[in-house]
């Protein structure tokens, strides 16, 4: 990642909408990057402190998107598919759309719709805050982020091309290839069931009558196992609710296991408690030092693309993700890395 690029993509011009905390940190750092950027908010208030940190804010979707290489969409979930019909209509065939939000399957399906599918890829960065707004974002929070893009075949896989080396050489993402609803499947264990366990322990908590008592013993486990709570109540139901079936279905594996736990304490159960946190502990250990290996592929850069989304796809679901995409005349060729087996 550099300040102020020279690479590719110095002479791209990009628009951003919505200005958020994710919004704001892509904005941010795009207008770091020496990159012609402008974001555009709903809220004059949002658009006058994206001024005042030196970013053009234009006051309509109109100006902010005309003559743009890229757009990225970044407002509340259940706004995206309206927002991107609108964009979609104010740019030219060849302006790469994408977004940020938390699932992708509902999106994606909006593109179809709108036939779409040529120019925009479907986009989550893996970071975030429980803090909101542009007041919270920074030029920083995406550095080096795990970046999902879900490629798909035909004309659609030269926008993603495009956007993997975007985001590589910007960001320095770790770009992870998923199809759409191996995202949300995913998402929902990794991402949105966090969201419901650390509502439930802080809800409790809340509510319990040694509340304060409670706040005051409360050390790392507590305030490491709430952190997402303190996430904007709207944001994160707008999140369940777009993945709700796998939500749900990630949900009750998680009260299986946890129903095992309590079935074991209630049977003073001392060698099968032990066997279940040993095989948790393995999943946070795995966590904490990953290990990979690198890989390199070349496609053709012409044809339909299907062995190449394929082999994508496949190092996303394998946990791995590309720290480079170059395009040729006659080839394309990724740089990627894969989780090496424990």
């Amino acid at each position: 990642m550099t300040d102020g690029t020279s690479g590719r993509y110095a002479a791209v011009r990009a628009a951003v909408i919505g200005t958020g905390l994710i919004g704001g940190s892509v904005l941010l750092r795009l207008a770091d990057a020496g990159l012609d950027v402008a974001g555009w908010d709903p809220d004059p208030a949002t658009r006058d402190r994206a001024q005042g940190r030196g970013v053009v804010a234009p006051a309509t979707i109109e100006q902010t998107v005309a003559d743009r290489d890229v757009v990225f969409l970044c407002g509340p979930l259940p706004t995206l598919p309206g927002t991107l019909a609108r964009v979609a209509e104010l740019t030219a065939p060849g302006c790469v759309l994408t977004d940020v939000g938390s699932t992708k399957v509902a999106v994606a399906e909006a593109a179809d719709r709108l036939g779409l599918t040529d120019r925009f890829v479907p986009g989550h960065p893996m970071a975030g805050a429980e803090s909101a707004g542009l007041v919270a974002a920074s030029p920083t929070l995406l550095a080096g982020a795990a970046w999902v893009l879900c490629p798909t075949p035909g004309a659609a896989t030269d926008a993603f091309r495009w956007l993997t080396g975007l985001l590589v050489e910007l960001f320095g993402a770790r770009v992870v290839p998923m199809s759409a609803p191996a995202h949300d499947s995913a998402a929902a264990l990794a991402s949105h069931v966090p969201h419901l366990l650390a509502g439930a322990l802080a809800g409790a908590t809340q509510r319990a009558p040694l509340r304060d008592a409670v706040l005051a013993l409360a050390a790392g486990s507590f305030s490491d196992g709430t952190r997402v709570a303190g996430t904007p109540a709207e944001r994160t139901a707008n999140m369940l609710l777009g993945n709700r079936d796998r939500v749900l279905h990630e949900l009750a594996e998680v009260r299986a296991f946890l129903d095992g736990l309590a079935a074991e304490l209630r049977a003073d159960d001392a060698p099968a408690l032990i066997a279940r946190y040993t095989e948790a502990r393995a999943a946070r250990l795995a966590l904490l030092d990953r290990r990979f290996a690198g890989q390199d592929r070349e496609f053709p850069a012409g044809g339909d693309h299907d062995a190449e989304v394929t082999w994508l796809r496949g190092l996303g679901d394998a946990g791995g993700h590309l720290t480079g995409c170059r395009v040729g005349l006659d080839a394309v060729s990724y740089t990627a890395r894969l989780p090496v087996a424990d």
